[in-house]
């Protein structure tokens, strides 16, 4: 009978980690090497994904998943010196908290380029490499925002970033499968990261979030990577189109 705890290692894999300087990225890049992947740290922070990359032993990409051509050019560029990668987290994310009524529409299309058109970008490109090897996991970053509205802060265009990214997901699992490459998403519940820091410092928005959440605490970046371990290695080799949440209980109410 084969070893469950070895199907989570990652050794002689090449993994590549979107938004990964810091955050929810940074844990799922040390995960990830941790398992014995080779990780590539993708970012638009220079000083902190070089500095992470040097930490893991892995490479830093300068990268920014709003402009398709730059992200196609690092595909090429990756798959030429390395190969296509093994795994890919499109993780990279914003937020803008504004009432919708006075949301700009340049607020809305930023965050709609980074959170949903960037993960297309970057799945599309870094994928087709996967898909011509015939091998390969993607996880998608997304929220519980993606499934349900949260409350009080307002956050329109990040909800429907985030519930596009689901179904992005999905629609890539199934036409992938057959060639041999897997696609998820994980949607997290409040974690506690930089992104969530706005939030953190204003009462009225964190008593309610802590409130909502039947575990009464938020996510450590540590408790997303795990998932992210799972999603990534072979001990999800039947996994495919799922939205794992994870978070703490909030979207079970």
């Amino acid at each position: 009978m084969p070893d469950g705890t070895s199907q989570f290692g990652l050794p002689g894999r090449l993994a590549l980690v979107t938004g990964g300087a810091k955050g929810i990225g940074a844990a799922i890049g040390r995960t990830l090497a941790a398992a014995g992947a080779r990780v590539i740290v993708a970012d638009i922070d220079e000083a902190a994904g070089t500095a992470l990359a040097q930490d893991l032993g892995g490479l830093f990409l300068r990268l920014d998943v709003t402009k398709p051509q730059e992200v196609d050019a690092a595909a090429r560029r990756t798959a030429a010196e390395h190969g296509a990668p093994d795994v890919v987290v499109a993780n990279a994310g914003i937020v803008h908290n504004a009432p919708s009524v006075e949301l700009r529409t340049q607020d809305w299309a930023r965050v709609i380029d980074v959170n949903l058109s960037g993960v297309f970008h970057t799945c599309r490109a870094f994928g087709a490499g996967m898909v011509e090897r015939g091998s390969g996991s993607v996880v998608c970053i997304s929220s519980m925002c993606g499934e349900i509205v949260v409350w009080p802060q307002p956050q329109a265009a990040y909800n429907a970033a985030k519930a596009g990214v689901n179904l992005l997901a999905k629609s890539l699992a199934v036409e992938w499968a057959a060639r041999g490459v897997r696609v998820n998403a994980i949607a997290p519940g409040y974690t506690a990261t930089e992104l969530t820091l706005a939030g953190r410092s204003r009462p009225e928005w964190y008593d309610t979030w802590i409130d909502r959440t039947p575990m009464h605490r938020l996510g450590e970046p540590q408790e997303i990577a795990n998932c992210a371990l799972f999603l990534a290695s072979d001990a999800s080799s039947f996994v495919t189109g799922t939205v794992l949440t994870v978070d703490g209980g909030y979207t079970a109410l």
